[in-house]
């Protein structure tokens, strides 16, 4: 520890010590006794000279440095302390001496011949009326030994006896510190010596990559909440020394190994300050697994429990603790995510992903007040005539940052944190007034439906059924002009409140379609029980529908029968993803009603729309 200077003091000019001062009686008297105390003090003291040279010293402080207090004379007395190892503290012990500063302190850690070390706090102040100083040496090394133990239990998890998170943030703050000035010191050849010889002694690393494998048990709280909080401690420290063990078996070889450290709860982390790749922490962490698999015997309790596992590896230089662990936690909860008992590598395509969600979903609600939402329109044509006989609505978001996003982007967000509602709401306001419009302008043409898709929430957390009312009320939309598509997933097994829901709006004229129809597990006989007007076939179906040479006959029976089911109970089929006139051809043939793809237009805008109502039909 370097020392500092406490102040300057104004010596006396050097004519003040031309003579000897004439001394009392009882001066000589004081003398001798200051004599007397500084012989037999249990503090070690030496008297040093103005060019820093003992010119005595007491029984203590030879005691102190294993040697007669006759011996120390006539010696410099930097050397025996140790003050001239660093720059600063020996500019500060000069200043003293020289009387520019009144009192200088520091600690060092001193060895004695024996071989022991000792903490010593070394103080050197001015004598009174002399140009000597006095250098005085206190052994603290109780208290710093007191000092390291408290900071011991500060520092460490008395459950598992492992480094805790404070710890941890301190090791991990400072390997990135060493990596980036590694990084940063390269111009200054002198300055990369010392800094390397510096982190070198610390076992700090020299690849400048920094490594962390961030876990926690699963199912750890089951153990708690069956078999108790002691049983859960026991598994915990048991769980630390499999860990340790792994990490101090990987091959690392410099001084101290990978620090392993609980962070809180069963939140462990393996710090690896000098990684050499992703491939080496794959290694740990697969060890880590295979280690925590084998059972635990716990006092007469055999448990198995299992570990999720995130791994992270990052340049030290440009990268902060926050940032390597909020990737660390990120990708530990991929792990969990993926089905646990696993470890997962940080992806940052994956993580750009999230980002973006995250972005999106903060912002998705206002978006909708601001006006970042429009509609485009995808026509639904008549397979016989090529007449356009409605339209699909489907929403954009013309994100400020993200440009226009279709609706696969946002409509999942939409419905996990229930702005669907509020969306579905706007979309369906707007494709209706879009519809009546179409109607007014081109009164003496058969009027086109327009259809628009509905989330199950918006079943369960709006009164659909009102809002359809009420904005076809709003519009002036006749019903039977209005479709609404739900996912085959959404209406199977539907009963109670959704099923209600359909029914009324059925009742009430609405056309109610089942979009992707054959994806899911298909279950025809709801289709006899459910007010359903429009089947819509999965675009899987009618890919299989290719020329001729490489047609697909199981796709053309299957949707063969479906088709004919679909008549028999009623109900009309629309055929997605219509790409070919060959694929139309043949839908045609089979008895499809409807279809919808790029053989007859992309989504468009609706002016686009308005321009083929009336118009010419489009080739089937």
């Amino acid at each position: 520890m370097s020392g500092t200077p406490e102040g300057p003091v104004h010596p006396e000019p050097p004519e003040t010590y031309a003579t000897e001062p004439v001394l009392t009686e009882r001066h000589q008297a004081e003398l001798r006794d200051y004599h007397a105390a500084f012989r037999v003090s249990q503090l070690a003291m030496a008297v040093v000279d103005q060019d820093g040279v003992v010119v005595t010293a007491n029984d203590s402080f030879g005691a102190l440095l294993g040697t007669e207090a006759g011996a120390l004379r006539d010696q410099a007395a930097a050397d025996l302390v140790d003050l001239a190892s660093d720059g600063r503290t020996w500019h500060a012990y000069r200043e003293v001496l020289r009387g520019r500063h009144a009192r200088f302190r520091c600690t060092r850690r001193l060895k004695h011949p024996d071989g022991r070390s000792l903490w010593a706090e070394v103080t050197v102040a001015p004598v009174p009326d002399s140009r000597r100083v006095l250098l005085s040496i206190a052994d603290i090394s109780d208290r710093r030994e007191l000092q390291a133990r408290l900071r011991h239990l500060q520092m460490h998890d008395p459950v598992t006896r492992l480094p805790n998170r404070a710890l941890f943030f301190e090791r991990l703050s400072a390997a990135l510190e060493s990596s980036a000035q590694d990084a940063g010191c390269g111009d200054d050849a002198d300055a990369t010596e010392a800094v390397s010889s510096s982190y070198e002694s610390y076992g700090y690393g020299r690849t400048g990559r920094i490594g962390l494998c961030y876990l926690d048990l699963d199912g750890f709280k089951a153990v708690n909440d069956t078999l108790g909080h002691r049983v859960g401690d026991r598994l915990l420290a048991a769980v630390a020394a499999r860990l340790t063990e792994c990490a101090d078996s990987d091959g690392y070889t410099r001084s101290g190994g990978h620090l392993v450290a609980r962070l809180g709860g069963d939140e462990f982390a393996i710090l690896v300050e000098d990684s050499t790749g992703t491939e080496q922490l794959a290694d740990l962490a697969r060890s880590v697994l295979c280690a925590l698999q084998l059972p635990f015997d716990l006092a007469g309790q055999r448990l198995a429990v299992s570990a999720s596992i995130g791994v992270v590896e990052r340049s030290g230089h440009g990268t902060t603790a926050t940032a390597l662990m909020q990737a660390a936690d990120t990708t530990l909860y991929w792990a969990k995510a993926d089905g646990k008992a696993r470890w997962t590598l940080f992806d940052p395509e994956r993580n750009a992903h999230r980002m973006t969600r995250q972005a999106l979903s903060s912002t998705l609600r206002p978006a909708v007040e601001r006006g970042e939402f429009a509609l485009e329109y995808q026509p639904l044509v008549d397979l016989t005539d090529g007449a356009v006989r409605g339209v699909e609505a489907l929403v954009r978001w013309n994100h400020p940052q993200f440009g226009s996003l279709p609706p696969n982007r946002f409509i999942g967000i939409a419905e996990e944190d229930g702005s669907i509602v509020e969306l579905g709401r706007w979309v369906l306001r707007t494709a209706c007034r879009q519809a009546r419009q179409w109607q007014k302008d081109h009164p003496r043409e058969r009027p086109i439906f327009v259809s628009v898709n509905v989330a199950v929430r918006q079943v369960w957390d709006s009164d659909l059924v009102a809002d359809v009312a009420g904005i076809l009320a709003e519009t002036g939309l006749a019903p039977h002009l209005l479709q609404l598509e739900l996912t085959e997933s959404a209406v199977m097994g539907s009963a109670g409140r959704p099923l209600q829901a359909l029914q009324a709006l059925s009742d009430m004229g609405v056309r109610i379609a089942i979009d992707d129809f054959g994806t899911g597990y298909s279950n025809l006989a709801y289709l006899s029980r459910l007010p359903v007007s429009v089947l819509k076939l999965d675009g899987s179906f009618v890919r299989g529908f290719q020329d001729e040479e490489h047609a697909n006959p199981a796709d053309e029976l299957i949707v063969e029968a479906l088709v004919q089911l679909a008549h028999r109970l009623g109900l009309t089929v629309t055929a997605e993803c219509v790409e070919t006139s060959g694929q139309a051809s043949r839908l045609r043939r089979i008895g499809c009603d409807t279809g919808q793809g790029w053989l007859y237009s992309r989504a468009v805008a609706p002016d686009r729309i308005a321009e083929l109502i009336g118009t010419a039909p489009l080739p089937v």
